[in-house]
């Protein structure tokens, strides 16, 4: 018998990319799902989608990572990577973005009386930064046969990664991506060896300022969250783990590429100190500002002169990473019915922050706090979905 885990995960991986609806036209071959998220005998293939995550245990909200179920979960840690800090030099910044990446789970409809869902696949897209024009889809490397809505932004503007899924009950596979100066994109180029589990594909990713290396976050089935620095070039990765909470919602690397700034539900934002030797997540962080009290905390980003930025609601603050008190940058006018949490990216330049409620973007000036629309518009299957985006 599947477990209860198991079973609450194969659920919610349907019902979210049901809230991705869009319809299965268009040429590319629709797939299909059971409600119980296990394959029809007829499909073709089956688009999975991000689980939910597991509940957080009664002291999750406290943060208190030596309570005796703060334990690492029991899985064994990756540690073949032996030095995580990512300490070439960084990728150039050459000015305020010029382009924003959308990536996006496949497609999903109920036609009138099945409990089978069908599924379309999609491809990521590039768009003009300014305008939010289209440019391109981005190709998927062989083996993917979906973009998922996990990706990152490495600080040039032109190196990309990105997750694609691969097929029923297999793992999301990571990606790289680099544009050309008119925003073509590159041929993809899988990460070596480096597999997300496939009931748990992951809350956040992000790209060090040298590129060499990626940080992912991903909910562990069974209780708990872990964050996995990676080697883009050989696989190679080193694992941290908390059981304080399930769900990493946040990460970004410092300008050093030696630190990783994070978002833990019911912990707060910290730093993680890539040095340190310990496997337990919060025992190699430190924390900077706690969560009680706070509206919903998710993204984080390392800015130059040892800041944190990161969104509480719809309100972006920013905090010195070595602590204090925080202060109000801008607060973003969402559209009735958004999510109460808000996901960014922040550009190169650590000036402009880019965020999504659907397919409108919002560009945010962090020097006076104004908000500019940018509508995505074009690529494949315009309009449907969710996208998350980059820059």
């Amino acid at each position: 018998m599947p477990s209860r885990v198991g079973v609450t995960v194969a659920g919610a991986l349907v019902l979210i990319l049901a809230g991705a609806c869009g319809d299965d036209g268009g040429g590319r071959a629709a797939e299909r799902v059971r409600l119980d998220g296990r394959t029809s005998p007829t499909a073709v293939t089956t688009v999975s989608s991000s689980p939910l995550p597991a509940p957080p245990s009664p002291h999750a909200t406290g943060g208190h990572p030596s309570e005796p179920d703060a334990a690492p979960p029991s899985q064994p840690l990756e540690t073949s990577l032996p030095s995580p800090a990512a300490t070439s030099s960084p990728l150039p910044v050459t000015g305020p973005p010029r382009f924003i990446v959308t990536a996006r789970a496949p497609l999903a409809r109920f036609p009138q009386g099945s409990k089978e869902a069908v599924f379309t696949p999609v491809r990521p897209a590039v768009h003009d930064a300014g305008t939010g024009r289209f440019v391109a889809e981005i190709p998927l490397p062989e083996g993917v046969r979906s973009s998922w809505q996990l990706l990152a932004a490495a600080p040039d503007n032109r190196t990309f990664v990105l997750s694609g899924w691969t097929g029923p009950d297999s793992p999301i596979r990571l990606f790289r991506v680099t544009l050309g100066d008119d925003g073509r994109p590159g041929a993809p180029v899988p990460v070596p060896g480096f597999e997300g589990d496939a009931s748990a594909p992951g809350h956040a990713l992000a790209v060090s300022p040298d590129g060499t290396r990626i940080a992912y976050a991903t909910t562990v089935v069974g209780g708990g969250a872990k964050v996995s620095v990676v080697d883009v070039a050989t696989g190679l990765r080193r694992d941290w783990s908390t059981r304080v909470s399930p769900v990493v919602s946040g990460l970004s690397w410092a300008p050093d590429g030696r630190r990783i700034a994070l978002v833990v539900m019911g912990w707060g934002v910290g730093v993680l100190d890539l040095e340190r030797q310990d496997t337990d997540l919060l025992a190699a962080a430190r924390l900077v500002r706690p969560a009680g009290g706070v509206p919903l905390l998710h993204s984080v980003a390392y800015t130059h002169g040892d800041v944190l930025v990161y969104s509480a609601g719809h309100t972006i603050e920013r905090v010195p990473a070595g602590g204090g008190e925080p202060q109000t940058l801008a607060r973003v006018p969402m559209p009735p019915g958004a999510s109460a949490t808000l996901r960014f990216s922040l550009d190169g330049t650590g000036g402009h922050l880019l965020c999504t409620h659907g397919w409108q973007g919002f560009r945010v000036d962090l020097a006076d706090g104004s908000t500019v629309p940018v509508p995505l518009t074009g690529g494949e299957r315009p309009g449907r979905g969710d996208p998350h985006a980059a820059w």
